[in-house]
């Protein structure tokens, strides 16, 4: 699910030689190992070659307070990749004829704004307009509660609308429920049921299904985000997120679902091929991810404290899965890796040299930061023993020192550089340079 940080990898990948199998699988080993140790990754990574997994590695751990290790069969929520799964049923009903993607959706729902307007084509690509019902300001307090079909429908009502239909585009979780509801009033069956029934019995996913409760004697992880230490996140209510981002998974699952999808085992040519063209920023439940020349499609999630991606370059016949319950680290940083890997055998070990500093001398760069030419602000507070940065409106996240009177966080790629005599912090992030004033 997409939530107020950042919930979608949209992934910029360089490489420029073609595909070998010979996969330097021990240096990829030292590269997830090196992260494990450093504590910036657990989780799960898969990796087919021409509809054969030739890679599989898992590192961390399922629960750490019971130090259960993660191996290849344990599962992960796998956030909105789920969307990709949901497209597919959504395009298997129109091949059935029980639905048109030209349709729109007053029927279903009357109370939505510009309900007359929206059709299933507008859902599928992010732009219906409908306002995205996880940036409620008060998401964060209900969105481990259990609602019901009529309550979700009714806080997206609630939200409006965020511009005219077809548009521009718009992540929307919102668009992804709704057609959830859809499928299960036209086939009269659950969101489970379906997918069960039109996918994974067919694939053999023997790994994938609905999330309910995380029950780690099912092979289920928990999720964690890293707070000096791993913190086990709460979870997301799967009826909230549905057909919206409620699949738990494997990356060997994911791999199999992929494979099958570009190789039209799944959807008829014509509907895979509405799926990979591009209207606007997105496709139908996919999303553009060029590696140099190389174009991969795929999707990316984030729920709770579980980062996922899986991308597929139709070309060289190979797919990528990571699924990760615990990251402090870029995952975009990990995906390069991984296919600088596979395409020339290039892979650099990072050096994760940290900063020692005195958690007393954490105290002088705590407080409020202003810029006040783009109305931000930035609060600094000390944790035990660490140091956490948060945007006004956002949930705070760990910084960790580099150099005297630099913190960064791996996670978000966001460097910050503290000058106390002047009382600024200086914030760099995806090429930007802002300069903030000590309150």
């Amino acid at each position: 699910m997409k939530t107020k940080i950042i919930l979608l990898a949209v992934m910029t990948f360089l490489c420029h030689l073609s595909f070998s199998q010979n996969i330097d699988i021990k240096k990829l080993d030292t590269y997830f190992e090196t992260l494990e140790t450093n504590n910036k990754f657990m989780g799960s990574v898969a990796i087919s070659g021409k509809g054969k997994i030739i890679y599989e590695k898992s590192v961390g751990y399922a629960d750490i307070e019971t130090g259960q290790k993660l191996n290849e069969n344990f599962k992960f929520r796998i956030g909105s990749i789920t969307k990709t799964f949901t497209t597919v049923l959504v395009l298997k009903a129109v091949e059935e004829k029980r639905i048109a993607l030209e349709q729109t959706i007053e029927t279903y729902f009357p109370t939505i704004t510009n309900a007359e307007k929206i059709t299933l084509n507008h859902l599928l690509y992010h732009k219906s307009g409908i306002f995205n019902f996880t940036n409620d300001e008060n998401f964060l307090d209900w969105h481990t509660e259990t609602k019901t079909k009529k309550e979700i429908i009714e806080l997206i009502s609630q939200g409006g609308s965020n511009f005219e239909p077809g548009k521009k585009s718009e992540y929307s979780n919102s668009n992804f429920v709704l057609l959830t509801y859809i499928l299960e009033e036209i086939y009269e069956k659950s969101y489970s049921d379906l997918l069960n029934e039109k996918i994974v019995k067919p694939l053999g996913l023997n790994n994938t299904y609905l999330g309910n409760e995380i029950n780690i004697a099912n092979n289920e992880c928990y999720s964690y985000t890293f707070e000096g230490k791993w913190i086990k996140s709460p979870e997301f209510n799967s009826s909230i997120s549905n057909g919206a981002g409620a699949i738990v998974s494997t990356p060997a699952d994911l791999t199999i679902f992929s494979d099958a999808l570009f190789k039209g085992k799944l959807i008829s040519k014509k509907s895979l091929a509405q799926m990979k063209t591009l209207n606007g920023s997105f496709g139908m439940g996919l999303i553009r991810m060029p590696y140099y020349e190389k174009i991969g499609l795929g999707h990316g999630g984030t729920v709770d404290g579980f980062r996922s991606i899986f991308v597929h370059f139709e070309k060289e016949k190979i797919s990528v899965a990571i699924t990760s319950n615990a990251l402090n680290y870029n995952l975009n940083n990990i995906s390069i890796a991984i296919l600088g890997c596979i395409f020339d055998d290039s892979i650099e070990i990072p050096d994760f040299t940290t900063y020692k500093i005195a958690s007393e001398d954490l105290d002088m760069y705590t407080g409020n930061y202003i810029n006040e030419k783009y109305s931000l602000i930035i609060d600094i507070t000390k944790k035990d023993d660490s140091l956490f940065g948060q945007m006004k409106g956002q949930p705070s996240f760990y910084i960790e020192a580099t150099e005297k009177d630099k913190f960064e966080s791996d996670l978000f790629g966001v460097v910050m550089e503290f000058n106390i005599p002047e009382k600024t912090l200086i914030l760099k992030q995806n090429g930007q340079r802002i300069v903030f004033i000590k309150d």
